[in-house]
Order: structure tokens, then C-alpha cells, then sequence
């Protein structure tokens, strides 16, 4: 019988090709063809089928376009489930969409709340205002994307889910924040945080060291890379009980309300 308590977690990190969809998913077809037999869950970086663009109306998809077939046949080819964000064009705007796809074809999705100023990406993508708490394989999974891991208001674990996920491009320049913000974001929730990073560099000349990592509830790290590979975390739920169940860090937490509007 299969231990729904343990997952095999897959981070695909990889370069891109600039607001080329099809070529990117040949790519992360070969990835995800090739993962372990025992993988349960792959993770694809922020934008995965274009490289963090401004430019939208060039690679934007609807919720039943080409991407999200794809994902679906993917996820139910490997019997896995398959997360990471697509431009996707809905009522006349756009949104940089996390989709969560099962093996079944069920599709879920959360759209960035916190759309990243300093490249202008408030100006081009609405932003998102409700949360995703994914329920899979008895895992509750709450999945994030990029610049939302600067914000851990918008992290907080109030609904006791066992793993956050954040993809992203997230440059050069900046990825101490990635690595200690990651980490930060694991110890005060008490949860999995599991970051996937892309590798590489794009048009724009912006430089993407990867960093992809995962973290316990205590901080601890379980997996880290800074090469263009595929990395692999095993996740136990029943070490998140014990460490709460012992610490009880997350029962003395504040008590308030966040808005979503």
C-alpha cells in the first residue's frame, strides 16, 4: 500500500527560451519524461513557457489552450501532479497563473498577488486576491509565485497546510534574499518550503542562478542546487506532526485577519 505520508518532490531547473511556448514545452517534456518513476509532485519555474515577460499579448494562453492540455497530459502520463506559472489572457486581461494540475486533469490555479513594481508587472498583469490551498495525496499544499515570497503576511499559515511552494525567476543580484527568505518562510509557518528557481540568462541580459531548495519546519535543508538539473526532496508528513506537536510555535502566533480584497 502506498504511504500517502511520504512524497517525492521533483524541481525541475532549467533555462528558458525567450516567448517561445512550444519550444519550452519540448524541453520540460523531456524533463518530465525522464523523472524518477516514483516522483509525485514537479515543479516548473515562474512563467515556464516564456521567461519573465513584459510582454504578454506574445505568449498569453487561455485555461484551455495549448499549455494547459499539455499539463493535463503530462500529469496523467507520469500519474503525477505538475505546478508552475503560464500567462494566461482571461476577460481581456492578463494574469501570471500558478496551475496546479492532478493526475486526474484536475486543474487548480492562483494568480500573483504581489506583482513585481520594480519590472513594471503591476502594469501589464492583474494581480490575484485569493489564496490556493491545494489538497493532494493528503498533503495541503499552498502554492506562491516569485515576489510573493517577500510578503509573509500574505504566507502565513493559518489554514495548516504542510507544504508552501514558491516557483520563480528570481535574479541574480538579489538571491540571498531567495535563500534566507525561503528558509524563513519554513521555520515561522512550521511547514515544507520548497523554492524553484530558474537557471540561465534571458534577452533582457538578467541572470538566473537557480538556488532551487527545500527546507524542514525547522529550518533544516534538505535540498539545494545551483546547477541546470532536476532536484529531488523527500518530503514526511509525519515529521511536520511531531515537530508541532512538540514545539506548538504556531498555537502562541498572533491572531488577526488579513484582507484578500
Amino acid at each position: 500500500m502506498e504511504n500517502y505520508g511520504i512524497m517525492k518532490v521533483a524541481l525541475i531547473q532549467t533555462t528558458l527560451e525567450w516567448e517561445d511556448p512550444k519550444a519550452n514545452r519540448t524541453l520540460l517534456e523531456t524533463r518530465i519524461k525522464a523523472l524518477e518513476k516514483d516522483s509525485k509532485l514537479a515543479i516548473l519555474p515562474e512563467m515556464f513557457t516564456s521567461g519573465f515577460t513584459m510582454n504578454p499579448e506574445v505568449v498569453a494562453e487561455t485555461m484551455e489552450g495549448e499549455t494547459v492540455i499539455w499539463m493535463r497530459n503530462m500529469a496523467s502520463e507520469r500519474e503525477l501532479a505538475i505546478t508552475g506559472s503560464v500567462v494566461i489572457t482571461e476577460n481581456g486581461k492578463y494574469y501570471n497563473r500558478l496551475l496546479f494540475v492532478h493526475p486526474d486533469g484536475e486543474v487548480e490555479y492562483y494568480d500573483k498577488r504581489h506583482t513585481f513594481t520594480l519590472a513594471g508587472e503591476d502594469e501589464v498583469y492583474d494581480a490575484g486576491n485569493k489564496r490556493l490551498l491545494v489538497e493532494y495525496m493528503g498533503w495541503k499544499i499552498c502554492p506562491m509565485v516569485c515576489y510573493d515570497l517577500r510578503f509573509p503576511v500574505w504566507s502565513r499559515n493559518t489554514s495548516e497546510y504542510d507544504l508552501i511552494v514558491y516557483v520563480a525567476n528570481w535574479p541574480l543580484p538579489r538571491i540571498a534574499a531567495w535563500d534566507t527568505l525561503l528558509k524563513a518562510r519554513a521555520i515561522e509557518n512550521m511547514s515544507y518550503c520548497v523554492g524553484l528557481n530558474r537557471i540561465g540568462e534571458d534577452v533582457n541580459g538578467h541572470k538566473y542562478p537557480g538556488h532551487s531548495a527545500a527546507y524542514d519546519v525547522l529550518g533544516n535543508r534538505l535540498a539545494f542546487s545551483d546547477r541546470d538539473e532536476t532536484l529531488y526532496t523527500l518530503l514526511d508528513r509525519s515529521e511536520i506532526a511531531h515537530n508541532r506537536n512538540k514545539f506548538r510555535f504556531l498555537d502562541d502566533r498572533d491572531q488577526f485577519v488579513l484582507s484578500e480584497s
